[in-house]
């Protein structure tokens, strides 16, 4: 007796009948499979974001059959064979089934086919390699997928040399998946594959390698993900810097001890130097976005000094002067660097930054002007001594006293 996913919404939805009717009127019932995340997440139990179908139906018929069921049509990858539906607001990617023709590392020639099977050997891992009919009956052409993914095993299809020699960032692509749906060892014939072949992920785009690893780094716990990819030498290849992994593991630790939201960015933070030249070269290496590079920097800035024993009114200032973002980041990298000990201390340094809004300062070049001091650059001096008297008396909610500080010190640089 076959399995079926059962009947789900996202797969019993009206919005989905119409799709599929589309596709089944130009090429008959069973023309049209979904497959991918949707499938292996609806088997493990997981909750199913992006829809991807497969079709026989070359791109050509499938934006045709769309227009003729009065849905639209996107034709975001047609050079590939991927035609976007858009049905009821929401977007099913449709892919007709392909096979290689020739690849080099990087990018594939492929042709069309209407062998479920051949599409299926051409797929990287025998989790994403089962298809679904419209009615959740499953298709599993390597015979391993279901079996595999409940297993918690990522396993190529066919040989793994073979299909990362077809696609080099499978590399980075089984320590990922092996980071969100691995349990126990992992794969060894894969391993054996991902290390021989680590060199070859010099020559990928940054920006490709960047949103891997940040993918992974987003698994509930990547730890021995990472670990493994240390040990194969494909962690040193994508992040030289050969940092230890205790920070990174004690990170990951707190978070899921403390039931924290996964962070990557700051996971990532654990891996790369931890210094400002050393953070501008991580960011232009992997090709980080402006705000990534930003946040990186910041979270790897040295003063104000963070402990866990600072007193409230350290805290204060601190988070006056760094932002809530800033100043959290901080907390997290030197709660960790300490190695998880003084839970309660550190929490109670998140909890402040998380409950205190810093109040503005309540002067302005104005009042500099105002009190008789020159327009020009003696404006900026007496804001800035006067905003450090400011913050050295916890941010007081008395105008009237900051004026007349800010009279005493422009007559004291007038003098």
């Amino acid at each position: 007796m076959s399995e079926s996913l059962g009947a789900p919404d996202w797969l019993t939805a009206s919005r989905t009948a119409a799709v599929f009717d589309a596709l089944e009127a130009a090429g008959g019932p069973g023309c049209a499979r979904f497959v991918g995340g949707c499938v292996r997440n609806a088997i493990l139990g997981r909750a199913v974001d992006d829809l991807d179908i497969a079709t026989p139906l070359t791109p050509e018929a499938v934006i045709a059959a769309l227009k003729a069921a009065k849905l639209k049509a996107v034709p975001t990858g047609v050079e590939h064979g991927t035609v976007t539906a858009v049905s009821g607001g929401r977007p099913y990617e449709i892919t007709t089934l392909r096979r290689d023709v020739e690849t080099d590392g990087r990018r594939a020639v492929v042709a069309y086919t209407t062998d479920w099977a051949e599409d299926a050997a051409r797929r990287d891992f025998t989790l994403n390699a089962v298809y679904a009919d419209r009615d959740g009956t499953l298709l599993d052409p390597t015979g391993a997928g279901v079996v595999d993914g409940r297993a918690g095993r990522v396993v190529f299809v066919g040989d793994p040399a073979t299909r990362i020699a077809e696609d080099h960032l499978r590399i980075l692509r089984f320590f990922r998946f092996y980071a969100w749906y691995g349990r126990g060892a992992a794969d060894p014939a894969a391993l054996e594959a991902c290390a021989a072949q680590s060199q070859t992920l010099a020559a990928l785009p940054a920006e490709r390698v960047a949103k891997e690893l940040l993918k992974l780094l987003a698994a509930a716990d990547p730890r021995p993900a990472v670990a493994q990819m240390a040990e194969a030498g494909v962690l040193g290849m994508i992040l030289p810097w050969g940092r230890d992994l205790g920070q990174f593991e004690a990170l990951v630790a707190i978070e899921t001890e403390q039931l924290f939201t996964c962070d990557p960015v700051l996971r990532l933070a654990t891996l790369i130097p931890d210094h400002t030249e050393g953070v501008a070269a991580a960011a232009e290496q992997l090709r980080l976005s402006n705000a990534q590079r930003d946040r990186l920097a910041g979270a790897m800035g040295q003063a104000p000094s963070i402990t866990s024993w600072m007193s409230p009114r350290e805290t204060r200032r601190a988070l006056y002067r760094l932002g809530a973002q800033t100043f959290a980041d901080r907390v997290m990298l030197a709660w960790a660097k300490a190695g998880g000990a003084a839970a309660h201390q550190w929490r109670g340094l998140l909890a402040l930054g998380q409950g205190w809004s810093p109040p503005a300062f309540p002067l302005g070049g104005e009042d500099v002007v105002a009190a008789g001091a020159p327009k020009g650059p003696m404006v900026g001096a007496v804001l800035r001594e006067v905003e450090a008297w400011w913050i050295d008396q916890d941010f007081p909610d008395d105008r009237l006293a900051a004026v007349e500080k800010l009279k005493a010190v422009v007559q004291g640089m007038a003098s």
